[in-house]
């Protein structure tokens, strides 16, 4: 584990959501303010807005590899295959540790949830894996993204 997984950790248990922890997590490297980290990541926690969909620390995963790899001309098919082909390769490396990364599979939930967020108690983190998705996420960037 890394200062970054740390990071990510301690931003979960400190109440942002899994996309919010891993982001800014790496808001400084990735040139953000914390603030605009926190907002933009802000709909990304419960699998985008709590949908269960792509895990919000996968989600955050893929935004700190454009902000660090990203192409930035249209119709730049060479930069824009290239980044597509990170983004694979990070959410197999997610998959070969925890099996999806699909937040209602991660879960084992069957669907959207309703839009209020859990409340952040003892039992809430101790029936959660999420800690660890977002750990998982902050080792994956900080291994494949910046070396």
């Amino acid at each position: 584990m890394g200062i970054y997984s740390d990071k990510a950790g301690n931003n979960f248990t400190n109440g942002c959501n899994c996309a919010q922890s891993v982001l800014c997590a790496f808001s400084e490297v990735i040139g953000l303010d914390n603030k605009t980290a926190m907002k933009l990541a802000s709909s990304f926690g419960g699998g985008m807005g709590r949908l269960r969909e792509v895990c919000g620390a996968v989600s955050s995963m893929f935004m700190i590899a454009g902000m660090l790899k990203g192409y930035e001309l249209p119709g730049d098919d060479i930069n824009k295959t290239r980044q597509y082909q990170l983004v694979q390769d990070l959410a197999k490396q997610f998959k070969e540790v925890h099996g999806s990364i699909i937040c209602r599979e991660l879960l084992g939930l069957d669907g959207a949830d309703n839009p209020i967020p859990s409340a952040r108690t003892t039992e809430y983190y101790a029936s959660r894996p999420c800690e660890l998705f977002v750990r998982t996420a902050a080792e994956i960037v900080e291994k494949e993204l910046l070396k």
